[in-house]
């Protein structure tokens, strides 16, 4: 079989990236954090949302993109060194973006959280890289098996000082033992981190399954073939995510291998709806909104982050003298009013993403891509 010409397009790619970037805005940004609808919600230790499938699709999709970039660059002749140098520069610039939404505006050093979700996806990002770069189709499909099967057995069968071996709660844990040994008073919660340093090995397996879904993208196939080749592999990995969770639980938190496995059979299925609607069948108006999104991820990401830290720490005065954030000012004064407080908190982040959908349309239509 044959390449697909390099200058094909998959226009579901830039879809699916969006929908994933629009969606972590949308759960990030409620009005309040009281009433908030379950489905927007994480869940609370074992077991899975529609919310806990963003960040591994988002992965998911950055893997896919390795594979076809890489081949790109492969097609012009480029060096493995002179890709490997890119990617470690770029690799650091999301790393430091991280730590900027992290230390925004303070910037206390001395407890500064060090892990965040920008630098999972750098981490991911440069060790799925470089597997790409060292080894061929089987060594991808061996080092994905490898995270998965090995984190597996480092959390249920490594033994801890203070805790049982294979428990696996909040905070007494292996991963968590990691992170409080190396990372100590840099973590989000106290002794742990759910973008901690053990669980991106898995999340970095999450990665590699959207590198070898990129390979059979690649491949000259028929649609049918493609899309058929999505949702089988989509939906054998859902049941093995779910056989899996009987021993290992679905644990976004922990980024447990069944939880890998899940979220990447729930990611191929999603692709294939995709890239069916907009592809196949060309239906693209309803796509474009997405489009806007997911041609600026990172940008999108970063500044609707920080601007909404911004809204949080920057106060006004309220109608009855007191002092009250931004964030919480137009909540209250102009959607509370409107709806009840769960369906005022759905329609401020709403509103918010609409009003980052505008800013990215702006710079879509000017052709201004932020490059890293």
């Amino acid at each position: 079989m044959t390449s697909v010409p390099s200058d094909e397009r998959l226009l579901s790619l830039d879809v699916f990236r969006g929908v994933a970037i629009a969606a972590m805005i949308l759960v990030n940004n409620p009005g309040t954090w009281r009433p908030v609808y379950a489905p927007l919600q994480h869940a609370n230790w074992n077991g899975w949302t529609p919310t806990d499938l963003i960040f591994p699709f988002f992965l998911f999709i950055v893997g896919v993109a390795i594979t076809l970039s890489f081949s790109a660059h492969a097609g012009r002749n480029e060096s493995k060194s002179a890709l490997l140098a890119k990617v470690a520069r770029r690799t650091l610039i999301i790393f430091v973006l991280g730590i900027v939404i992290n230390g925004f505006p303070d910037f206390d050093w001395s407890e500064i959280r060090i892990p965040g979700v920008l630098q999972r996806i750098a981490l991911c990002y440069l060790l799925a890289s470089v597997v790409v770069l060292s080894t061929g189709v089987r060594g991808q499909v061996a080092t994905t098996i490898f995270l998965i099967i090995g984190y597996w057995a480092a959390m249920k069968l490594v033994p801890l000082p203070d805790h049982k071996t294979g428990l696996l709660r909040p905070g007494r844990n292996l991963a968590a033992y990691i992170d409080a040994a190396l990372l100590q008073g840099h973590l989000l919660h106290r002794r742990w981190d759910p973008e901690g340093i053990l669980s991106t090995l898995p999340a970095t397996a999450t990665t590699l399954v959207g590198v070898l879904t990129g390979h059979w993208l690649r491949v000259s196939r028929t649609p049918f073939t493609r899309i058929c080749g999505l949702f089988v592999a989509g939906n054998l990995c859902i049941v093995a995510g779910l056989i899996m969770n009987v021993w290992f639980p679905i644990n976004k938190n922990l980024w447990t291998s069944s939880y890998v496995v899940f979220t990447a059979g729930m990611a191929l299925n999603f692709l294939g709806i995709c890239y069916w609607l907009v592809d196949v069948r060309g239906y693209r108006r309803w796509a474009l909104p997405f489009v806007v999104y997911g041609t600026n991820p990172i940008l999108a990401y970063l500044l609707s982050t920080l601007l909404a830290k911004g809204m949080i720490l920057w106060t006004v005065e309220a109608p009855d003298g007191s002092a009250i954030s931004l964030r919480g000012y137009i909540f209250e004064e102009f959607l509370l009013p409107m709806a009840s407080p769960i369906n005022a908190s759905l329609l401020y982040a709403l509103a918010y993403v609409l009003f980052w959908m505008g800013i990215m349309a702006v710079l879509y239509r000017q052709r201004i891509f932020f490059k890293i």
